[in-house]
């Protein structure tokens, strides 16, 4: 690593992604922008489903965009994965009749969510293009649930399925069991590194197994481009699996031998860097990812909260 101080987070990224939206199964779509967050949408026979939204309403208008060049149906369900702010700021620009989510994401949202707010938007700025048009205050759920609840979309079934933490503890899938599509939100990424500030170490690879149990023929992943073929979904869950396993080796190994946090940074990036560098988001990621693996492996079973503030310090620490 450069010894000069790295811009913080994301900051420095500015290049704008060109977005694909395409159809993965006979009702799902992907809405994918090179490594940027993604949205899955599900058209069923009288109303339209969309899951994680975009970070701004402004942003969402592309997505309404795109959904209108291909159907006129209205768009009843907003379903947001987990409680990210880049995941759920969007949400207004629907005018959903009920955004769903599980009781864990509300909790979170209620826990934690102006925090995250404030913390996503200092990290990220390009994500949150025309961030003026965000409403003030949250995106609040107005329907929860517990592990599983089926919508019937006409004849089409969409399942969300809570099956197991990862990302966060709220983390929901969306699941056609007849086509065999899942909208898998941060659960799972392909091509981008997996951000883990928020994450469960432990949980997340028997998490990825439970995903894989549902045997999806094609996935749209939290970032990355879809996935159309049982081979490709299967890369991308053990892909994410060995990236998080690979953290948590690392970070065990450093805490074993009583090291501090900024040498097993340093330590873990540099032996993940020839196996993930080139994957979108790395050097952003891996600062945050390391300081909640350390946090799991020593004292904090759940993870703080991330602050605007705890940010830049966690940066200074470790970057700078």
């Amino acid at each position: 690593m450069s010894q000069e101080t790295k811009k913080f987070a994301s900051q420095a990224d500015l290049e704008e992604k060109k977005v694909t939206f395409s159809q993965i199964s006979e009702h799902a779509w992907a809405y994918t922008a090179e490594g940027d967050p993604n949205t899955g949408i599900i058209i069923g026979d009288d109303a339209v489903l969309v899951a994680d939204t975009q970070a701004t309403p402004a942003m969402a208008q592309d997505v309404i965009r795109r959904i209108r060049e291909v159907t006129d149906k209205p768009i009843k369900y907003v379903v947001l994965t987990h409680y990210h702010a880049v995941r759920v700021l969007g949400a207004s620009a629907y005018g959903a009749d009920h955004i769903l989510a599980s009781q864990d994401t509300y909790d979170l949202i209620v826990e934690r969510g102006e925090q995250d707010k404030a913390s996503e938007i200092g990290r990220f700025p390009r994500l949150f293009a025309g961030v003026e048009t965000v409403p003030p205050g949250m995106t609040w759920p107005t329907m929860t649930f517990t592990g599983k609840m089926t919508l019937w979309l006409g004849k089409v079934e969409v399942q969300l399925l809570q099956l197991g933490r990862g990302h966060t503890k709220g983390d929901t899938v969306v699941w056609l069991p007849g086509e065999g599509a899942l909208l898998s939100g941060d659960l799972v990424e392909f091509g981008a590194t997996p951000y883990a500030g928020d994450a469960y170490f432990k949980d997340w690879p028997q998490t990825l197994k439970n995903l894989a149990a549902l045997k999806p023929k094609a996935l749209v992943p939290g970032r990355g481009v879809a996935l159309t073929t049982p081979e490709e979904v299967a890369k991308g869950l053990s892909e994410t699996g060995e990236f998080i396993a690979d953290v948590y080796a690392n970070v065990q190994k450093g805490v074993s031998a009583g090291k501090d946090l900024n040498t097993i940074y340093k330590e873990t990036f540099a032996a993940l860097k020839p196996k993930y560098g080139h994957w979108v988001i790395f050097d952003h990621c891996m600062p945050f990812d390391v300081t909640r693996c350390y946090d799991e492996a020593t004292q904090y079973a759940d993870p703080r909260i991330w602050t605007a503030e705890r940010d830049i310090e966690m940066w200074k620490t470790l970057e700078g």
